[in-house]
């Protein structure tokens, strides 16, 4: 099977505004259940963009369509497009992994493999995908760790186990780890809500350095975090995509009455 991915033009001639990542008409259901409902947006290249709404409203759920998590439940099925630069995700000739490789997650709780060392997590990704290569894998984790801002802490003891550093590192290690494969889009679900005022804003900085390699889309519950670190935030209840803004637009002046009821306080 031919992979479609490996057929684009290796060099992008598209500005650093194109689009990257486009939904067109994308409902997710659990069974009979619509917990998305014919969403339509699109993210450019290079950009930060938050996903807003009280809980149960389907933003976590929209997140995990885009590098296919819901392939792993059962019952769920998702219709429309998820397109990366024009490729539709769920296309018949895409393989499930690639996308997961090219669309790297991190998760509202550290998630480090626990047996594993520091070292290890970081290069699993890359073993796993067949590479032996020592003096690649050493290139690879060191690049990851700097490009999460954990290099200096933890480069005396990579041999130590990632389940050995604090809450805040583990969450910088698990950006490391998807880091390493290459990822395109960098998918982030309240990857602060565990962590200390400290580590949060940590967190914060290194996305707006990190969005000048990949486009990044994060879930939070804070709109605060929302306006401090996006460049554009969507607004979901109960389904549907209500409103999506730039950032600095929908929290000064929201186009919708329910928009602006959120965003002020008045439910969620």
């Amino acid at each position: 099977m031919s992979n479609p991915f490996q057929v684009q033009v290796a060099e992008r001639t598209a500005s650093t505004a194109a689009i990257r990542l486009e939904a067109k008409d994308v409902s997710i259901f659990y069974g009979d259940k619509e917990a998305v409902k014919k969403v339509g947006v699109s993210f450019r290249s290079n950009t930060v963009n938050a996903l807003i709404g009280p809980s149960g409203c389907g933003k976590t759920t929209f997140l995990r369509a885009i590098n296919r998590m819901h392939d792993l439940t059962p019952g769920a099925r998702v219709t429309g497009q998820l397109m990366l630069d024009g490729i539709n995700l769920y296309g018949s000739d895409v393989d499930p992994v690639d996308v997961r490789r090219r669309i790297g997650m991190v998760f509202q709780k550290p998630n480090p493999f626990p047996t594993m060392s520091i070292y290890d997590n970081v290069a699993a990704g890359l073993k796993l995908a067949g590479e032996t290569n020592k003096s690649k894998l050493d290139g690879v984790v060191e690049k990851s760790l700097r490009g999460a801002a954990l290099w200096e802490e933890v480069k005396d003891r990579l041999k130590a186990p990632g389940a050995s550093l604090s809450g805040g590192q583990q969450q910088r290690l698990c950006i490391a780890r998807a880091l390493s494969v290459d990822p395109e889009i960098l998918l982030m679900d309240e990857p602060t809500s565990a962590l200390d005022p400290q580590s949060t804003a940590r967190i914060e900085d290194l996305m707006e350095s990190l969005k000048e390699q990949v486009t990044i889309v994060i879930v939070t519950h804070n709109m605060q975090q929302a306006s401090r670190v996006s460049d554009t935030t969507s607004f979901f209840l109960l389904g549907d995509l209500i409103e999506h803004s730039p950032t600095a637009q929908m929290f000064t002046n929201p186009k919708d009455q329910r928009t602006e009821a959120y965003i002020s306080g008045k439910f969620g």
